[in-house]
């Protein structure tokens, strides 16, 4: 086994083991309004759910390298109110454009060639082409010297049509492909989607939980 301790290695080496090694994670694209009301939009992978009552999720942002904010960042502090959207593989490579360096006033769903829609219960906007969007309060945060830790409560699903069956209260996965973050520049994709149950054929009620 090769063994690290990781108080004798610097930060950048922590990153690059934890970000290759816990994979894949998803996605959230969030958009978020800057204070000339500009909507900006960007990725991050260190996104997760962390429970349902409260309906919470989980954003962390890292500093930039002289300790300034990113503009999600800094607009959620401000502001409280965010949008996590998951990105699907016909939007992937919009979602990786709004990860492109822009000034504040510019807006990356501009540049990505996404449209912007009303929210139901933040400013906000959503995207118009992301298959889920969660709308979401600032419910807490954490602060470390590399990152802030943003926990958001949900308050709004909007979901592509025909994709949340609100009867029994399930997703039909044969309708979903998100998109993950793998190691390094990699993504992964859903079409690798199986079972250990090896009586369930592909298409029986595993994909739709």
């Amino acid at each position: 086994m090769t063994e690290i301790d990781f108080s004798e290695i610097g930060t950048y080496q922590r990153y690059k083991l934890m970000a290759s090694l816990i994979v894949p994670r998803p996605i959230a694209l969030i958009t978020t309004l800057g204070e000339d009301g500009t909507v900006n939009a960007a990725p991050f992978s260190m996104f997760n759910m962390l429970g349902e009552d409260p309906p919470i999720v989980m954003v962390s942002i890292n500093r930039l390298q002289d300790s300034a904010l990113k503009d999600t960042a800094a607009n959620i502090l401000r502001t409280g109110e965010f949008v996590v959207h998951l990105t699907d593989e016909a939007m992937c490579a919009q979602m990786d454009a709004c990860g492109a360096t822009l000034p504040p006033h510019q807006s990356e769903l501009e540049h990505a060639g996404l449209r912007a829609l009303p929210s139901r219960t933040v400013k906000p906007p959503r995207i118009s082409e992301a298959p889920v969007a969660f709308e979401c309060v600032l419910h807490e945060k954490l602060e470390t010297p590399s990152r802030y830790i943003f926990i958001g409560r949900v308050q709004w699903l909007a979901a592509r049509d025909g994709l949340v069956d609100t009867e029994q209260w399930r997703v039909r996965l044969q309708d979903y492909h998100p998109v993950g973050r793998f190691g390094a520049s990699f993504y992964l994709n859903a079409s690798g989607r199986f079972t250990l149950d090896k009586t369930q054929a592909a298409t029986t009620p595993i994909d739709e939980m």
